[in-house]
């Protein structure tokens, strides 16, 4: 009964999109830019999720949940007094297609919660040592019913402090370290009974190393552990805390002085409650002006 319990909550969460779970970031993230620079970004995610586990143990049948998830950021860097501030929004979109044993899910596609944001840096750009703290807010504002199965929209606030860290190790190598924590507002409208869903914290570590192996071109590798964030349902709880590991790789490449591209694979190397990723292609193309 347990299990039953765990794997209809589970497949009534799926995983709505890249930032549901945990905010993922790409190496280079948090070197600060000047003040004055602005960027403009484009994300698109393609994830393929085939195999559901509860405690630890992988459960029978066949289950496919794909995701095609876009981003679109906005980001201005500016002075705070001796410190930078780069105050951004993101507006999340895609589409969520169940298939096999669970397509009687079906598909959903709209707008996600918008997420506002403002990073701060205690260092200066070019630094070899680099510091930041962001705060984020998730609001409310994307497609969701309480009668669907699959959501983009998750009908609750959101609030992630997230730290991150860059050195330079080498003239070539650097190493980049991001940890946060997400605390999650109620959604009094949980499921078709309007449940009430409470999670506890998750917590989140991520790092990359980088080589830069030609100027504006780099290849990096990075290890994530997300982990924490038990559901309670009506004050029932749900026994599915995450404990996920994953690796990643990829690169990016400056192909013109204002342009860049990045593109990392990766994948679930455990999960031990919820969706593992078998698969997950990420592609981000960045503006600066």
């Amino acid at each position: 009964m347990k299990i039953n319990r765990i794997l209809a909550f589970l497949l009534a969460n799926a995983v709505l999109s890249p930032l549901a779970y945990a905010l993922d970031v790409d190496a280079g993230d948090f070197e600060v830019a000047p003040a004055g620079t602005n960027l403009f970004l484009v994300y698109y995610q393609h994830a393929v999720r085939d195999e559901v586990y509860v405690d630890g143990g992988r459960l029978p049948g066949k289950p496919r949940l794909t995701s095609d998830i876009g981003i679109l950021r906005g980001v201005h860097y500016m002075k705070l007094g001796p410190y930078t501030l780069a105050p951004q929004i993101l507006l999340p979109f895609g589409r969520l297609d169940a298939g096999r044993d669970i397509s009687s899910l079906g598909h959903q596609n709209g707008m996600g919660d918008i997420i506002l944001s403002a990073p701060l840096w205690f260092n200066e750009a070019g630094a070899k040592s680099q510091f930041s703290l962001a705060p984020y807010v998730f609001a409310p504002t994307g497609q969701y019913s309480k009668d669907k199965p699959l959501n983009i929209g998750e009908n609750r606030w959101k609030f992630v402090l997230q730290a991150g860290y860059v050195q330079q190790l080498t003239d070539k190598v650097t190493l980049d370290l991001v940890g946060d924590v997400q605390w999650h507002g109620k959604n009094n409208d949980y499921g078709s009974l309007g449940q009430t869903r409470k999670q506890r914290p998750l917590y989140n570590l991520q790092s990359f190393v980088r080589y830069k192996f030609a100027p504006g071109a780099d290849v990096r590798i990075g290890l994530q552990r997300i982990s924490g964030g038990e559901n309670r349902v009506d004050g029932v709880r749900q026994h599915d805390r995450q404990s996920t590991n994953r690796i990643q790789f990829g690169g990016s490449y400056f192909f013109s002085p204002t342009q860049q591209i990045t593109a990392t694979y990766g994948r679930d190397l455990s999960a031990r409650n919820g969706f593992k990723e078998a698969h997950r292609v990420h592609l981000r193309f960045l503006q600066l002006f």
